[in-house]
C-alpha cells in the first residue's frame, strides 16, 4: 500500500506514529514468545501421555533407504518401487496392524501447487498397507485451514477413502497432552486418538521450501499433529522440529518429491514455484531421508540446523551416502 508523503519526501506523521505502534506490538509479541519458550526449559520428567515407539529394529541385511526416480512414471508406481526396494511393505506391516498414515494436508490447495502430499502417493501407501495385512488404515492431520476443506481440496480424502482408509478429522476431543523428551517441547496437546490406536505409523510428506526453517519434509511433517497455540513455537522452530523427531519414531518415512515446491513455501500459490521432481524417497531413518530431500531443493544437508540437532541427539544420520541404500530409475 502506498504511503502518503509530505513535500519533503518524509512519511505522513500519522502514518509514522501508526508504524511505530505496529512495530512495538510486533517486538512485544516476539519478546513474550521468547520468554515463554525460555521458561519451558526441561525440569524433571515431562507429564502427559507417552507415545509408543513405532519404529522397527534395524535389519543390517536390508537397505535403510530407497530413492526411486521416474520421469513420466505414475506416482503410485514410484511408491511401489521404493517400498519394493526396501523389501516390500510386509517388512513393515504385519497382519492385524492398525496403520496411521500421516500426510501433509495443511492447506486447502490443489496438489499441483506442491504444498501438500500428492493424493496418489497417499493412496498407494494405503493400498500397500492393506495388502500387507493391515486390519485398519487411518489417515489423519491437523490442517492450518479448515480440515474438511483441506482434505477435500487436496484430493487426499477421496484418494484415501477409495484406497480403503478411514479419514480422521482433528476434533477437540481427540487431543491429549503428550510427554515429549524435547528441549522446547516437554508436553504439548497432540492429535492423540489416531496415534493411540495405531500400532504402526508412516509419515508421508511433500518436499518444499519453508520460510521459517528452510525446508519442510518428513520431520517437519509431525508439526501437523500438534494442537494448541503452535504458532508460538516459531521462535525456536529448529529445536522444535528436532523435538518432534524424538516424539515420533515412525515405522517408515516417505518423502514425496513427485513435485518440489522450490520457493515461497510452505504455502506456495503459483505453478511457477513448483518443479517436477519425479522422485520418491522411503526409509527407516527420517533424518537421512530429509538430508537427501534437502539436496532436491538445491541445498546441502549440513546447512539445515534441525537435521544437525536431531543427529546430535542420536535420532538419525545426515550422511545418507554412508548408509545402505538403493537408487534407481524406472
Amino acid at each position: 500500500m502506498k504511503r502518503r508523503r509530505t513535500d519533503a519526501g518524509l512519511p505522513n506523521r500519522r502514518d509514522a506514529i501508526a508504524q511505530i505502534a505496529r512495530t512495538g506490538v510486533a517486538v512485544a509479541a516476539s519478546v513474550a514468545a521468547g520468554v515463554w519458550l525460555r521458561n519451558r526449559a526441561p525440569s524433571g520428567p515431562p507429564p502427559g501421555r507417552r507415545l509408543r515407539r513405532y519404529s522397527l529394529s534395524v535389519d543390517p541385511t536390508r537397505p535403510a533407504m530407497a530413492i526411486v526416480h521416474g520421469n513420466g512414471a505414475r506416482a503410485e508406481h514410484l511408491v511401489e518401487a521404493a517400498i519394493g526396494e526396501l523389501g516390500g511393505m510386509a517388512r513393515f506391516i504385519q497382519p492385524g496392524d492398525i496403520v496411521l498414515v500421516k500426510p501433509n494436508v495443511g492447506f486447502d490447495r490443489s496438489p499441483l501447487l506442491g504444498a501438500t502430499t500428492d493424493p496418489y502417493v497417499v493412496s498407494a501407501i494405503v493400498r500397500l498397507s492393506i495388502g500387507a495385512g493391515a486390519s485398519r488404515v487411518l489417515v489423519a492431520d491437523n490442517p492450518i485451514n479448515s480440515p474438511e476443506g483441506a482434505f477435500e481440496k487436496t484430493g487426499i480424502k477421496r484418494a484415501a477413502e477409495i484406497a480403503g482408509a478411514v479419514v480422521m478429522y482433528p476434533r477437540a476431543s481427540a487431543f491429549e497432552s503428550v510427554a515429549i523428551d524435547g528441549v522446547v517441547l516437554r508436553d504439548w496437546p497432540v492429535f492423540y486418538t489416531p496415534l493411540a490406536a495405531a500400532t504402526k505409523v508412516i509419515g508421508v510428506a511433500p518436499t518444499k521450501d519453508h520460510n521459517l526453517c528452510g525446508a519442510s519434509m518428513t520431520l517437519k511433517n509431525w508439526y501437523g499433529l500438534l494442537g494448541g497455540a503452535r504458532n508460538r513455537l516459531h521462535q525456536k522452530i529448529h529445536e522444535v522440529i528436532a523435538d518432534l523427531a524424538s516424539m515420533i519414531r515412525p515405522t517408515l518415512a516417505v518423502l514425496d518429491a513427485t513435485r518440489v515446491l522450490m520457493t515461497n513455501g510452505p504455502t506456495g500459490g503459483s505453478l511457477s514455484d513448483v518443479m517436477a521432481g519425479n522422485t520418491i524417497v522411503a526409509g527407516i531413518d527420517p533424518v537421512a531421508v530429509d538430508a537427501y530431500g534437502y539436496t532436491l531443493l538445491g541445498r546441502g544437508s549440513t546447512e539445515l540446523p534441525y537435521l544437525r540437532l536431531a543427529e546430535e541427539r542420536g535420532l538419525g544420520r545426515r550422511d545418507w551416502k554412508s548408509m545402505s541404500y538403493r537408487e534407481l530409475t524406472i
